[in-house]
């Protein structure tokens, strides 16, 4: 069996105070895809990833983004988008003979429309050592309202005319074809495809509380759901946990800090598991780690957690 996590930690120096450290030891995964890690090597926490080897690259951005892949073996190879990622040992240091693999002829280049986003920290992948697998962390971009939708006085956040919503949208144009080559070139190599994160978006109805009322609402966009349908398919992507669990609200992954959204449960299912077909066949059971108690949180996300049987080609 293999035991797969991924987890929107939202900065690992916080999530370590409210307890990820006891967290990772206790799940006891094999493969733990981290996003929002927020910290240089040199500031990570004493023992940060407790006893992985770890595939991490920080981005560029201070305090901003960030992903790592957590594995029990040196990673095989690993692939970034910006400047070369790093595997650390479980001592924290650099793992001798493990670095980020040189291009090649099989492997695709960067969209056009990703070049922005190469050193921000968003997209990692590696090829585990000892299954035939390729595990990829990403961070996708939250974005904003479109121009049309906003109306000064009535948002959050100071109009932008749009810039960050129109950042997304390229953000999502390229990745639709970056993630189908870099599938296909996992099949190439022999290997299933698994890619986890935070999306960012809830696919349907069933993914968020009160979805008549979020049509307006970023993350919840017809054309960001109509993206992900075109990521998610028998033939593609499958959508593990809903696999998993068809037909039923949820299970939310993300809930706001604010007001008692967690205690209430209304919340986004927005960290998913994306995997070929022959793996999705091959899954077990999926449950989100959702804590206790609001006091209890490690992150405004829980960690999603799969187990699939020892992944093969199919």
């Amino acid at each position: 069996m293999l035991r797969v996590a991924t987890f929107n930690v939202n900065g690992i120096r916080a999530a370590h105070r409210r307890g990820f450290e006891a967290w990772l030891t206790g799940r006891d995964c094999d493969v733990v895809a981290l996003q929002e890690v927020r910290a240089p090597i040199a500031a990570l926490p004493e023992r940060a990833f407790g006893d992985y080897y770890t595939a991490y690259d920080p981005g560029t951005a201070a305090g901003r983004n960030g992903v790592a892949i957590l594995t029990r073996m040196p990673p095989a190879a690993i692939r970034g988008w910006g400047a070369p990622a790093v595997v650390l040992g479980p001592d924290g240091a650099p793992a001798a003979g493990v670095g980020t693999e040189p291009d090649h002829p099989a492997y695709p280049r960067l969209a056009r429309e990703l070049r922005e986003f190469a050193s921000q920290g968003r997209y990692l992948e590696v090829d585990l050592a000892d299954a035939p697998l390729t595990v990829a962390s990403l961070y996708l971009p939250k974005g904003g309202l479109p121009a049309h939708l906003q109306v000064p006085g009535r948002m959050r956040e100071k109009p932008d005319g749009g810039a960050r919503y129109e950042r997304k949208m390229r953000f999502l144009a390229g990745f639709a074809r970056q993630v189908t080559a870099a599938r296909r070139a996992a099949r190439a190599r022999g290997r299933e495809f698994l890619l986890l994160g935070d999306f960012n978006i809830a696919h349907g109805p069933l993914d968020v509380v009160n979805w008549r009322r979020q049509h307006r609402t970023e993350g919840f966009f017809p054309e960001e759901r109509a993206w992900l349908d075109g990521l998610i398919g028998p033939r593609r992507l499958v959508d593990v946990v809903r696999q998993v669990h068809p037909g039923v609200q949820g299970p939310y992954s993300w809930w706001s800090w604010l007001g008692e959204s967690f205690t209430n449960d209304t919340g986004w299912r927005i960290d998913l598991h994306l995997a070929t077909p022959g793996l999705a066949r091959s899954a077990l059971a999926a449950v989100v780690d959702r804590e206790p108690s609001r006091d209890e949180r490690l992150s405004d996300h829980a960690a999603v957690v799969v187990d699939y049987a020892t992944p093969g080609v199919g």
